[in-house]
């Protein structure tokens, strides 16, 4: 069992390797598109045909691969299993939670394709005539399979994934990381150099695509509302000025910067749907939404699964589903991680509901509302809306408002929309990019301010290259190729994480041990039942409890320490002369790792039936186990001594119990140990 990364892994600093050879394959290929624009864009369409046509069938599989490893993940008795210590709670409410999974996930393409896709399916449908009552059911049922769960179970994989090893394990948040139970220690080699610098390829061409077609989009939208060119040179200052934005809410960080913008968007777009709920033809589209549910519901299985085999419109899943799929997998990395670093203190289970449930309920809404009004506009005449929204997808949310009342407002609000969608990709595209290519001390703090705005620059460089390269089409196509290669990295994520949970499971077979409390009657110097009486309705403060810890828990956690190094063992007592007190007891076990035994005070709120010597004072002193995984739940406040060494004892031989368990398995792998700070 390895407890600790290598010493060089544990300082703050730039990872070379990564940070070297993924700027530099990214600058060369930018240079590349920009300097020969035509042999680029030849390459980049043949490497795509070969890739779709050979790989086609199995971006279908692979799709439904992980949301079915997921969603088993989840429901098994890994569920329970904490993204983080078993003590630790979520750090942002289910509100801003939801909103930074929205802005973060899906972001400005909803903008762009909300009525582009719908009315292209209606139009052109992969097999069938286009146009008719059935061709508008099937359109809203792909725009669903594109924009739906599917996707969704990728960015979980890797969310859950770089939460439980990083957060729960203090590896580093990066790919690598979900390798451990695999390579082990091989990790910090060459091996996960390989797969960091091919999430970082990319995560890079994941959001330089969606910036692409953000910034064709709001080229459109500047030209209708200011009359501004649509040039590459106004699309060239876009892109800096989304930089510049960009860097500025990444260096902001998280809580601030991100989070509001996030929850900014979030509102303005249910404000916005909300309009064209009421402005439109409500009764139809509440009836479509209904029925679209139904009809991807049932569908989902077959459409998940149909390849045309036998008559296939390459051109059609080169263009959508395949592109989507690839799409997703590119921004896997991106959107995991960013996951990842929110979603600290939520359960497996939590996590996975919340991830593919809730943004996939709001694209619901918003793509049956925006699809279907689009679509019965043009069934009822309005044609070259469809031919214009078909074959300038940028400009059909813009024609879709102009249809509807105060037409000159939701332009303004579409845009600003698309522009902080802009902002919100781009500075969570550059925290990620900045934390994959560090090695950080502590998994809970992000790189330095100076790696998010050149990440930012490096971002804004490639989107920039690839709309000179060709477009949306070289952005697409290109999104198609960097998807290979990670989507066979996210198999061997699947495997770690699996081989990994399983080891956890360990820990749970044997029955935990009651807290020494529970055996007072069977100790002589147990206190009388008066005495226990008391303890279970009086509280102490902070100063009691530091008196306890020092006089009865240090010497008991002595005792053990002394005994252990008498047989040979080496243990120490640590934290007494930190900041916060606490007490730790940390056996060496060599080559197994270490046991650590803490007891961290932690205030808690004075029950209403509490007796309180002092009125004024509403909250309590409470010491709390703490093993690797986490708080334990239970207090130890007024053991006596010889019961604290019986629960060091319990907790230890537990301990001892997991690591033959983890011997006798095959296959199985210890994790590393987790280093508790501050009781978190």
């Amino acid at each position: 069992m390895e407890q600790n990364a290598p010493t060089e892994e544990v300082r703050d600093r730039l990872n070379p390797t990564v940070f070297f050879g993924s700027s530099i394959l990214i600058v060369f290929f930018a240079l590349w598109t920009m300097f020969f624009t035509g042999a680029a864009e030849d390459a980049i369409n043949t490497v795509l045909g070969w890739v779709s046509n050979t790989f086609g069938w199995y971006y279908f599989l692979t799709v439904v691969a992980y949301l079915a490893f997921v969603i088993i993940i989840a429901a098994s008795r890994f569920g329970d299993i904490r993204l983080g210590p078993d003590h630790s709670k979520p750090e942002f409410n289910i509100v801003s939670w939801a909103s930074m999974l929205f802005a973060a996930g899906i972001g400005i393409d909803l903008l762009f394709f909300c009525i582009a896709e719908p009315v292209s399916q209606f139009l052109a449908p992969p097999q069938g005539e286009g146009g008719t009552v059935e061709a508008a059911r099937h359109a809203m049922e792909l725009t669903f399979l594109h924009w739906g769960v599917s996707g969704w179970g990728i960015y979980t994989l890797v969310g859950m994934s770089l939460a439980y090893f990083s957060y729960r394990h203090n590896l580093p948040l990066t790919i690598r990381s979900a390798l451990y139970p695999i390579f082990g220690r091989g990790i910090y080699g060459p091996i996960g150099h390989v797969v960091d610098i091919a999430a970082v390829l990319g995560t890079v061409f994941g959001i330089a695509t969606s910036l692409g077609i953000g910034v064709i989009q709001l080229n459109y939208g500047l030209a209708e509302l200011f009359g501004l060119p649509e040039t590459t040179w106004v699309q060239a200052m876009l892109v800096l000025m989304i930089v510049v934005f960009a860097t500025l809410s990444a260096v902001s960080g998280v809580e601030k910067g991100i989070r509001r913008l996030s929850e900014f968007n979030m509102l303005l777009a249910a404000l916005l749907v909300i309009f064209v709920l009421i402005a439109g033809p409500t009764i139809f589209l509440l009836n479509a939404l209904v029925m679209n549910i139904g009809d991807y519901i049932t569908g989902f299985i077959s459409m998940s699964f149909n390849t045309y085999a036998f008559d296939q419109p390459t051109d059609w899943l080169n263009g959508w589903t395949i592109f989507f799929w690839a799409w997703w997998i590119a921004w896997g990395p991106f959107v995991g991680l960013f996951l990842a670093r929110i979603s600290r203190g939520r359960t497996i289970r939590q996590f996975t509901v919340g991830t593919l449930i809730l943004p996939m309920t709001f694209m619901m809404v918003w793509m049956s509302i925006m699809g279907n009004s689009a679509i019965e506009m043009v069934m009822n005449g309005a044609e070259s809306f469809g031919e214009q929204a078909m074959n300038n997808p940028a400009s059909s949310i813009y024609m879709f408002m102009e249809s509807l009342p105060w037409a000159g407002l939701t332009t303004i609000v579409v845009s600003i929309l698309a522009i902080v969608f802009f902002v919100t990709s781009g500075d969570s595209g550059a925290l990620v990019l900045s934390n994959f290519t560090s090695i950080l001390r502590d998994v809970n703090h992000d790189a330095p301010v100076w790696m998010r705005i050149l990440w930012a620059s490096i971002i804004g460089l490639l989107t920039l290259a690839l709309l000179m390269a060709g477009g949306l089409h070289a952005l697409q196509s290109t999104v198609v190729i960097m998807g290979l290669p990670f989507s066979v990295v996210l198999f061997f994520i699947m495997v770690g994480l699996y081989k990994a949970l399983k080891t956890e499971s360990l820990k749970h077979r044997r029955p935990r041990p009651a807290p020494a409390g529970a055996f007072a009657g069977t100790d002589v110097n147990a206190p009388t039942w008066r005495q226990r009486l008391t303890r279970a309705i009086s509280f102490p403060d902070y100063n009691q409890a530091m008196r306890f810890l020092e006089q009865t828990v240090k010497p008991a956690m002595g005792e053990i320490e002394h005994e252990l190094r008498e047989r040979g063992v080496e243990a120490k007592i640590r934290g007494w002369d930190d900041d916060p007190r606490h007490l730790e007891l940390d056996v060496d076990l060599g080559e197994e790792g270490r046991f650590t035994y803490q007891v961290w005070p932690r205030m808690a709120t004075m029950p209403a039936f509490a007796i309180r010597p002092h009125a004024e004072h509403n909250n309590y002193c409470q010491l709390e186990v703490h093993l690797a995984e986490g708080g334990q739940g239970y207090d130890l406040m007024d053991y006596t001594q010889s019961q604290i060494i019986e629960d060091i004892l319990d907790q230890y031989e537990r301990h001892m119990d997991y690591l033959q368990r983890c011997r006798e398995a095959p296959g199985d792998v210890a994790m590393p140990g987790q280093r508790n700070q501050n009781g978190e």
